[in-house]
């Protein structure tokens, strides 16, 4: 049996204490005011040399400058300056609602792309990956918290507590055409019942699918391998439909006048590669303490090839999104990449580079994949880049320009940590670390490859 050692525990008790305090920082300090958006916008560019927030000023300014010299255009001019002012406040106290809303998401993703994966090793009754049924089923146990957390976060959005969702408003789609157009899809009562729906869904399918997994260990025939075959393959089923429903709904909508129709697989294998990196991160970590003897550089090398892989499939569906919607160049497709690319140049050029060429370059030969340490630093960088993937794609329409990695960022990825290995290695502490009587055990202890 595992234990969960004291050092790790305190460890990540500390990250959720410290997270928490960050985080509690930005709610406290975000502007109350316009005037205090002002001063604040005012003095992080005094700070910085000048930066996200100087354009806001000098059209600020640029207003205050056209009503007085034209006295005929003064109410139309103060009434944009206001609208302004009150988009800059709203930007500016959404920044520590997207840092939470950010971290939350990415490490919710994991457990859930961890699901995914197990359910198709499931499905496909898999030789290779039995031994490792039990790492999963401790990294998809946070998908209760992880998903309560996430589904809190969106009925305060609902109770508008935040402005994350502009379709929420019912001023701001009153003067939109298009919002009107998808308001029967766009509605708030329906938004949370679909999200119950996938939260439902897929918790309901990880816990029965672990109980079928522990009584198979304690059972005399196969019969609970077979009903956990049956009830992954009609679950990847569910899980393709709903995940897709789900970028749409979490994060596509943020930027409600754009789409994109392969948005969910692109989300998908996000998610899909951050989930397999922690599988064999934590493997990697587990072997080092002693544990999993029977895991042998075959299953660290197949991990390694799918994170590989996984990466490339994210890369090719990166792409295909952009290159059709910059080729054609239709005005309500193409802002959704110039705002990243004038506006998030670090985060947006970097998660590039992290996401592909850095896996590419460093994967790519065979022998590297079955170095533990070599994985565990290109896990890194992996990870790293798909949290910058979800700030890219949650960010720009809810911070604008103003954004910056402050406290409320790291206290976000500090306190999800936190709670993510906290959940996920005690939840490793209950059973047996190796499943017993999986008809798969004996091929997947003498896999080599």
């Amino acid at each position: 049996m595992y234990t969960f050692s004291n050092r790790l525990k305190i460890g990540s008790f500390i990250a959720m204490a410290v997270g928490l305090i960050c985080l509690a920082t930005g709610f406290l300090t975000a502007p109350s005011t316009v005037e205090e958006a002002k001063a604040m916008v005012a003095a992080h560019d005094d700070g910085h040399g000048g930066g996200h927030g100087e354009d806001a000023l000098h059209n600020s300014a640029a207003a205050d400058d056209e009503t007085v010299g034209h006295h005929g255009t003064e109410t139309h001019s103060e009434a944009h300056d206001a609208s302004h002012d009150e988009h800059l406040l709203h930007q500016l106290q959404n920044r520590p609602w997207s840092a939470l809303y950010v971290a939350a998401f990415f490490f919710f993703m994991i457990s859930l792309g961890v699901l995914a994966f197990y359910a198709v090793q499931r499905a496909a009754q898999a030789g290779w990956s039995p031994l490792l049924f039990r790492v999963m089923e401790g990294i998809t146990a946070y998908l209760v918290p992880g998903g309560i957390i996430v589904f809190v976060i969106l009925v305060l959005s609902v109770l508008h507590m935040n402005h994350m969702f502009v379709w929420m408003d019912a001023e701001v789609v009153a003067e939109d055409k298009l919002l009107q157009g998808k308001a029967g899809y766009l509605d708030a009562t329906f938004f949370l019942i679909r999200a119950a729906i996938f939260l439902g869904g897929w918790i309901f399918y990880r816990e029965y699918s672990r109980k079928l997994s522990l009584a198979q260990d304690a059972s005399d025939d196969n019969s609970n391998f077979v009903k956990n075959f049956r009830w992954s393959a009609a679950f990847l089923v569910f899980y393709l439909i709903t995940e897709s429903m789900m970028s749409w709904d979490w994060i596509m909508s943020v930027d409600p006048h754009w789409f994109s129709t392969l948005f969910g697989w692109y989300v998908f294998a996000s998610m899909f590669v951050s989930g397999i990196t922690v599988i064999a991160m934590i493997t990697i970590y587990l072997k080092s303490k002693g544990h999993l003897p029977d895991v042998n550089d075959s299953h660290i090398h197949d991990l390694a090839k799918f994170m590989f892989g996984i990466s490339i499939f994210w890369t090719y569906l990166w792409f295909s999104q952009f290159m059709l919607i910059w080729y054609a160049n239709i005005p309500e497709e193409v802002t959704y990449f110039i705002t990243r690319i004038e506006d998030y140049k670090l985060p947006f050029f970097g998660m590039l580079a992290m996401n592909f060429i850095f896996p590419l370059l460093v994967l790519m030969n065979s022998d590297y994949k079955r170095v533990n340490w070599f994985v565990i630093m290109a896990g890194i960088i992996i990870l790293f880049g798909h949290y910058m993937d979800v700030f890219n794609m949650i960010m720009p329409a809810t911070v604008g320009d103003q954004w910056y990695i402050g406290l409320p960022e790291i206290g976000g990825i500090l306190f999800f940590g936190g709670l993510f290995v906290y959940w996920v290695f005690n939840t490793l502490t209950k059973q047996p670390l190796q499943p017993k009587r999986n008809p798969f055990i004996e091929e997947s202890r003498q896999f080599h490859y």
